[in-house]
């Protein structure tokens, strides 16, 4: 599958989705870039008069790219199939470094831990445009064709 593919049957649309190019797909892990929109949603009241990107979108941007991108690539590699993946998010667990400001762009990194039975699990890193670490950890969750 192209990148191109992988972000058409994406289960999310504006203004949930955090997936705006996918840079590096293999067997082990993907890497894609976002950029948050100085006018999104949420900048309006996280925090008054000073926003930042709350941390759950920033997880849910990693969840998107480096577990939601990753399954499907890894569950339709080789197949022929027009069907929307249901996704359920198990488990989280990131730390958080710096914080990430209206307008600019992310980049993350997923390697893939194990990939069975519909489940996985990935450790994931969130950089900025100065390649400073913003957060890490891990993500798991299980990928379906409805």
């Amino acid at each position: 599958m192209t990148a191109a593919q992988i972000i058409a049957v994406l289960p999310y649309q504006a203004p949930f989705l955090f997936v705006d190019t996918l840079t590096a797909i293999s067997e082990d892990g993907i890497t894609g870039e976002y950029t948050f929109k100085e006018d999104a949603y949420f900048y309006k009241g996280h925090f008054k008069d000073h926003p930042v990107t709350p941390g759950v979108i920033l997880t849910e941007t990693m969840a998107q790219i480096g577990a939601v991108c990753l399954g499907i690539y890894l569950t339709r590699n080789n197949k022929k199939s027009n069907r929307a993946p249901q996704v359920a998010l198990t488990s989280s667990a990131i730390d958080f470094y710096v914080p990430v400001y209206p307008g600019e762009q992310v980049t993350v990194i997923s390697e893939k831990e194990y990939f069975r039975f519909n489940k996985l699990k990935c450790k994931v890193q969130l950089f900025n445009a100065q390649d400073q670490l913003v957060c890490r950890g891990f993500i798991s969750g299980m990928i379906n064709e409805k």
